[in-house]
């Protein structure tokens, strides 16, 4: 299933707006923040997917029945690029497990690259409920290549996949490569991708947007 959020008007298309600005991108703080209201709104959406129940809360003037959460997912998280995101999605599912996988790039003196994984931070994932979040879903290889890192944690219940951008050909790498059953939140689908694995459009390197050009 994908679910292309701008696809209908909302304050997240300003928010997606800011962050492909080529002058909004120079202040990082806002570039963050706009990633995170980006995750706090994907959270919002998602939530209504979910298995929620009947919970008695006692008020200082009696008892309310209100609908809550039947269970709390797992959020995890590409490092370093998708730690706004995952903030935000924190924000609203604020009693959440999490994990953290440090995934990379290496390249090849003929210009092509492979994805390495470093890091695995993660808690059982055996019948959750995982978010499995990344700013831009590109080639998709990171994403796939991560979720099938973290299996070793689990079988997660279900799958969403979460994204503030995403190439056609990286929705269709994820689906042609992940189970059937998972879900993509995607801000936005751009069409091209080049060569070196960029989205065009998109808005270029949401780790280095938010924290700084690495070496």
């Amino acid at each position: 299933m994908l679910y292309i959020l701008n696809k209908e008007n909302s304050l997240l298309n300003h928010f997606l707006a800011e962050i492909r600005d080529i002058e909004i991108q120079k202040d990082r703080m806002r570039f963050r923040r706009n990633l995170e209201r980006i995750g706090e709104i994907s959270a919002q959406e998602i939530s209504k997917k979910m298995e929620w129940i009947s919970n008695e809360v006692t008020t200082p003037l009696g008892i309310a029945n209100v609908p809550v959460l039947k269970y709390q997912p797992v959020l995890a998280t590409i490092l370093r690029a998708g730690l706004p995101l995952h903030q935000g999605l924190l924000n609203y599912f604020d009693m959440a497990d999490n994990a953290f996988i440090s995934a990379y790039r290496r390249h090849h003196k003929d210009g092509s690259f492979d994805i390495q994984l470093e890091y695995v931070s993660s808690p059982a994932l055996n019948d959750r409920i995982l978010i499995l979040s990344d700013p831009m879903l590109a080639s998709g290889q990171s994403i796939v290549l991560t979720y099938k890192a973290i299996l070793e944690k689990g079988k997660p219940r279900h799958t969403h996949i979460v994204c503030a951008i995403a190439s056609t050909q990286g929705i269709n790498h994820v689906k042609a490569h992940l189970p059937s059953g998972v879900t993509i939140w995607a801000g936005a689908v751009d069409e091209e991708l080049t060569v070196k694995s960029y989205i065009v459009p998109g808005l270029g390197d949401a780790g280095d947007l938010a924290y700084g050009i690495k070496e």
